[in-house]
């Protein structure tokens, strides 16, 4: 049972090994951002295409033509900041300061939108704020793994405990 266990985490490891590194393969343009784990920053007069961020957070103080997405991190779009697609966080807040703009929609789930007066969104904004939303999100499918999980080793015992023999009637 060990050996199966080493080698199963053995296949993992070397899964998590390729597929994160060549995410940014699938990429579509050259100006395309995607990163895991290191903040994004486009500066003033800098563009992009599209934005994508896995635990780390972007600032966008120049242009950026698609959308904007962080999975564990933040989103600031700065003074002069455009994005002109959608704008969305997973676990993070949003903050759009005096003359951002966001072309699309703003979404913001199990964090807070903070946004200046001034700042110009042209679609509709969209907010799951708190934690209980992400608990409720990634909590209850773990909640039902463990559930499965705790099936499979009852179900395991209960075929391999051994018989016990029935004693012969006098």
């Amino acid at each position: 049972m060990g050996l199966n266990l080493r080698r199963l985490l053995t296949i993992a490891a070397c899964v998590i090994a390729v597929v994160l590194p060549s995410a940014a393969a699938f990429a579509d343009g050259a100006h395309d951002h995607t990163q895991f784990g290191h903040d994004i920053t486009i500066g003033p007069g800098e563009e992009a295409s599209d934005v994508t961020c896995f635990g780390c957070s972007v600032h966008v103080r120049g242009k950026v033509d698609g959308d904007v997405t962080t999975f564990g991190g933040g989103l600031v779009l700065e003074e002069g900041g455009e994005v002109g697609g959608d704008v969305t966080s997973f676990g993070g807040n949003i903050r759009l300061d005096k003359g951002a703009t966001a072309g699309g929609g703003v979404t913001v789930f199990g964090g807070r939108l903070h946004r200046d007066p001034e700042a110009s969104i042209e679609g509709d904004v969209t907010s799951f704020s708190g934690g209980f939303w992400l608990a409720l999100i990634f909590g209850l499918p773990l909640v039902f793994l463990a559930g499965l999980v705790l099936l499979v080793v009852w179900i395991v015992r209960r075929l391999t405990r051994p018989t016990m023999p029935v004693p012969a009637r006098v």
